[in-house]
């Protein structure tokens, strides 16, 4: 992919990372905890420390489960576990931000570390890591993802745990009885999509995502069909969000709303979604490798199939990335060598294994990347086959612009749920987002000199 020479080494990094990486709250610290401003301090190694899930709910159990594992090996120190869900996670942090109470450790992710990083939450892990038995154990090309998300200085802020995908989920049982070819086409997907919608029955083609994290999965659909393969054009200055393409793209996937799907869709998240596909006899659904294991419990591994996302012009698939997740050490902790014991476990081949086994998700320890579980999850596999192919192109998303995660969530979801609805055309939306976007570049520019 081209990438502008006005972007930063670490931005170009995170876009050839993606063609890598697809395949595959309320309590305070030991001693409590402060804004960002506060430096803390590395503790005994011993007491308390909490950690903050930032996709609470839906990876719970398998947190507890390490944190029973560490709490065995370490019996001198103990893990407060707090779950958040993912959709309120942002804003939780930047209320502790200014008001004291962030925890010692927490999820922190590529698409929120930007924002994290610049108003001097985290702490530096580039030494830690670096004398720990973890080195040389970690997936290099998530490590540099990380790095560039981090907003400018080349230093670690998150210790990398996982890396998703986008999946098309289809019923291979529904596809059967309608006589329907396996949706590994746009073309074929709309096909589908249409066929089988019986609003009288309550039977829809597809789910489709109005609710939190909206903008990324309409994203997908957009650079699938359009077939456009950089995020920005070719002088680094200015998105392709609302090039004609993507518009017109935008236009036929807004228009699937209530056509061919539930009404609820509207205001649906991720989970609302899934669990609506999974109990019902909705034909398609959008989402990425984390939901695999919820689909098996629900259907069983013979109702369904996860594949990846269909191809587009030429017969070439495009896809946005997933961005690489992972756990930070909060500067304001006041327990920093406990909570750094308790990334180091969590990220040990092990516990890395069982944490991602349980997601669905690409395992950051390159020796739990190893384990048998992987080529057994079939999305897993086939969106490996995919990348090593050729036919995949990944566009990287900007997330180390500080503002992209307001920007792709709170400023435009309910812009795009007036799409939805026929209350804002597709190109308005898109010009708004583009707007918003070449005003961030413009800023993060400026300020790399």
């Amino acid at each position: 992919m081209k990438i502008s020479n006005r972007r930063s080494r670490r931005a170009a990094t995170a876009v050839a990372l993606g063609a890598v990486l697809a395949l595959t709250v309320t309590a305070c610290g030991d001693d409590g905890s402060g804004a960002g401003g506060d430096k803390g301090a590395d503790g005994s190694g011993k007491g308390k420390i909490v950690f903050w899930d930032n996709n609470g709910g839906v990876r719970t159990e398998a947190w507890k489960a390490i944190i029973a594992d560490f709490e065995k090996a370490n019996p001198d120190i103990k893990v407060e576990y707090v779950g958040i869900a993912s959709t309120e996670y942002q804003s939780k942090v930047d209320t502790a931000l200014q008001g004291g109470g962030l925890p010692d450790v927490g999820g922190v992710g590529a698409a929120m570390l930007a924002g994290f990083a610049a108003q001097g939450a985290l702490e530096p892990l580039d030494e830690r890591l670096a004398k720990s038995s973890l080195n040389g154990k970690l997936n290099k090309d998530m490590v540099e993802s990380l790095k560039a998300a981090g907003g400018g200085d080349d230093k670690l802020y998150s210790i990398p745990t996982s890396a998703n995908n986008g999946v098309l989920y289809y019923r291979t049982d529904l596809f059967k009885k309608a006589g329907l070819q396996e949706p590994t086409t746009w073309d074929r997907f709309f096909e589908a999509a249409n066929k089988l919608t019986s609003k009288g029955k309550n039977e829809f083609g597809y789910t489709i995502r109005g609710g939190a994290g909206s903008i990324a999965q309409a994203l997908d659909a957009m650079y699938g069909q359009s077939g456009i393969t950089s995020f920005w054009d070719s002088s680094g200055e200015k998105t392709t969000v609302n090039d004609p393409k993507n518009v017109a793209a935008l236009e036929k996937y807004a228009a699937l709303y209530k056509k061919v799907t539930p009404a609820a869709d509207l205001n649906n998240d991720f989970t609302k979604m899934v669990a609506q596909w999974d109990s019902g006899t909705i034909g398609m659904l959008n989402h990425n490798l984390g939901s695999y294991q919820d689909h098996v419990k629900a259907l069983g591994v013979d109702k369904f199939r996860g594949i990846p996302q269909p191809t587009g012009p030429g017969g070439k698939r495009v896809q946005v990335s997933n961005p690489v997740d992972g756990l930070g050490l909060f500067k304001s902790g006041k327990n920093k060598d406990a909570a750094w014991k308790f990334i180091e476990f969590a990220t040990s081949k092990a516990e890395n294994s069982k944490f991602n086994e349980s997601a669905g998700q690409v395992p950051a320890n390159t020796d739990a990347a190893k384990d048998a579980w992987i080529s057994k999850a079939e999305p897993t596999k086939l969106a490996a086959d995919a990348l090593s192919d050729g036919s995949t192109t990944i566009v990287q998303l900007p997330y180390y612009l500080p503002d992209w995660n307001t920007i792709s969530k709170a400023d435009n979801e309910p812009n795009f749920q007036k799409v939805l609805l026929g209350k804002m055309s597709a190109k308005e939306f898109l010009d708004t987002l583009a707007e918003q976007l070449n005003a961030a570049q413009e800023e993060w520019d400026q300020q790399k000199g």
